[in-house]
């Protein structure tokens, strides 16, 4: 068996489609192909060729000087990053009520991993209670996943602000024979800065509707396509539909030669997923502080919006995605424990 798993094509393979895909591990004619199997008559040769062509397990030049493929930016990271990274895209969603009575079901034969880890045989040395005053407390412990909006929509000075301490350039270091290196407000893998943003506008006060690039290096929006409705969030978030009415969802892409152009090995593609997470973080604090009810998901139609921005998928592909709201007046969506609750429900830091 053969898998193609960048398009998801899989196919059973006797011996020589293996000989003839190795024959053909880079440019060649047909004709050379044949004169590499002089025991096969080269009509059969030709005919199993165009087969694999057929079957998207090879690439044709059609005729034009062979140049690098859209895959060559994974070449150095594959199969190891490019097997995880394609096979896991488009993948089909449950409704969340299925899911919950499969994950019952499962409970019950099979208990849920404890939270935390203990080594109860260790010394324990007992800490000091953290510094819970100032402001930046206050933003990190308030931080929650939203799940329910406010209709009114939300002002372009917050998403402005919002885009400008989670994703902007805030300064260049030059480097000798190199150019010069962005520096951003999260950490960046040789400051490589891969990750990309676009905004998918449904409300935001003084801006209208549509899909945005957010050019991190001159802090504007530069449009993509006009239109963005509760249909574009439905459909970009598949059985989630508790997200339609937020204001506002941030797409974050990586553009995948920067990082490969540097680090040349497959475990480079863990730095650019670990790369979204900081960059996402940000994006939930920064919207807290402001008021905003963020969240953030993995549970996106992959294709359905590569193809909306105008992206291949492979260059630069959708790795995460985050999406901001107005708070609902009077709602705490995630409000604190009472005091005889806190002890069953809260952390450590409960008993501060």
């Amino acid at each position: 068996m053969i898998e193609q798993y960048r398009r998801r094509v899989r196919v059973a393979a006797d011996p020589l489609t293996v000989a003839i895909l190795h024959a053909c591990d880079g440019w060649c004619s047909i004709a050379d192909v044949a004169r590499g199997f002089p025991d096969y008559p080269p009509a059969d040769v030709r005919r199993a060729v165009r087969e694999l062509a057929d079957a998207s397990l090879l690439d044709r030049a059609n005729g034009r000087p062979p140049r690098g493929t859209e895959i060559d930016s994974w070449s150095s990271w594959d199969p190891a990053a490019g097997l995880l990274h394609f096979s896991s895209k488009d993948l089909p969603y449950n409704e969340p009520s299925a899911t919950r009575v499969r994950l019952t079901a499962r409970a019950r034969e099979q208990p849920m991993p404890r939270v935390g880890k203990r080594y109860p045989r260790a010394a324990a040395v007992p800490l000091p209670p953290p510094h819970l005053d100032g402001e930046f407390a206050r933003v990190v412990l308030a931080r929650r996943t939203w799940r329910s909006f406010a209709p009114q929509p939300i002002a372009l000075d917050a998403l402005a602000t919002l885009l400008g301490l989670s994703c902007a350039v805030q300064y260049w270091v030059p480097s000798k024979g190199l150019g010069r290196f962005a520096l951003k407000t999260y950490p960046s893998g040789g400051a490589q800065h891969p990750l990309e943003v676009y905004v998918l506008a449904r409300r935001v006060r003084g801006l209208t509707p549509g899909l945005y690039h957010y050019a991190s290096d001159a802090h504007r929006l530069e449009r993509v396509r006009r239109g963005a409705t509760t249909k574009h969030i439905e459909r970009y978030l598949p059985m989630q539909e508790w997200y339609g009415r937020a204001a506002a969802l941030l797409l974050i892409t990586a553009v995948v030669p920067r990082t490969a152009w540097k680090y040349r090995f497959p475990r480079a593609y863990k730095g650019v997923l670990a790369e979204a997470g900081h960059l996402c973080q940000n994006i939930c604090l920064t919207a807290t502080w402001l008021g905003l009810a963020p969240f953030c998901t993995m549970a996106f139609a992959d294709s359905v919006i590569e193809r909306d921005l105008g992206i291949d998928g492979v260059n630069e592909t959708i790795v995460y995605l985050a999406g901001v709201g107005a708070r609902p007046s009077g709602t705490d969506w995630a409000p604190w424990p009472t005091p005889h609750q806190a002890k069953r429900t809260r952390g450590p830091l409960a008993r501060y």
